[in-house]
């Protein structure tokens, strides 16, 4: 990538877009063999929730280098090595990772954009919005597997859905116009 092809103004926005980029590439990465740990466990609720983060993380992926090419970079993202735990520590290092990206990451680079386009900011809401559910939904799993009661549902497969156009993930299909997008977007994914 030639630094001559990107506007000087873009260039922390970029920088920016291909941290998140790599961040949601390992993300997704990292969610999916969790799901196969916690399916390997017999946990098949939580494999269905760690797939449709994953699904989600994906999607954010696809977001940030459909902009980083608006805005003249090229996507790379080195996938980092992982250490695939138990099920519930695995959780609370998706729950750490998760709470990184809402207090810290997705703010800062909110701050920084210098982007001359919008896109930038929209999809790092967008992220941040699913990233704030993600959060939610590992938290009430980890108390769940605490309390012990994660194996009363274990067998038992459940239903996400993941919006296609923003990422965001509910346990119920939501409204047509998504409220983290603002998008009619009514195409959801159904995750188990």
């Amino acid at each position: 990538m030639s630094v001559c092809q990107i506007d000087p103004q873009n260039e922390v926005t970029i920088k920016n877009l291909l941290t998140a980029f790599e961040s949601e590439s390992n993300a997704h990465a990292k969610y999916t063999a969790y799901a196969a740990k916690a399916d390997s466990d017999g946990l098949h609720a939580v494999a269905g929730l760690l797939r449709a983060i994953a699904r989600s993380e994906q999607i954010h992926g696809k977001n940030f280098a459909r902009v980083i090419r608006q805005l003249g970079g090229e996507p790379e993202a080195q996938i980092q090595a992982m250490e695939v735990k138990s099920t519930l520590e695995n959780l609370t290092t998706a729950l750490g990772d998760e709470i990184y990206e809402i207090d810290s990451m997705y703010p800062r680079f909110l701050a920084e954009n210098g982007s001359t386009d919008n896109s930038a900011a929209r999809t790092y809401a967008w992220a941040l919005e699913a990233e704030k559910t993600h959060a939610h939904l590992l938290g009430e799993e980890i108390k769940r597997m605490e309390a012990g009661k994660a194996h009363a549902s274990a067998g038992a497969s459940v239903d996400f859905f993941v919006r296609s156009v923003c990422g965001f993930l509910s346990k119920t299909p939501e409204p047509e116009r998504c409220w983290a997008c603002d998008r009619f977007c009514g195409a959801f994914e159904i995750i188990r």
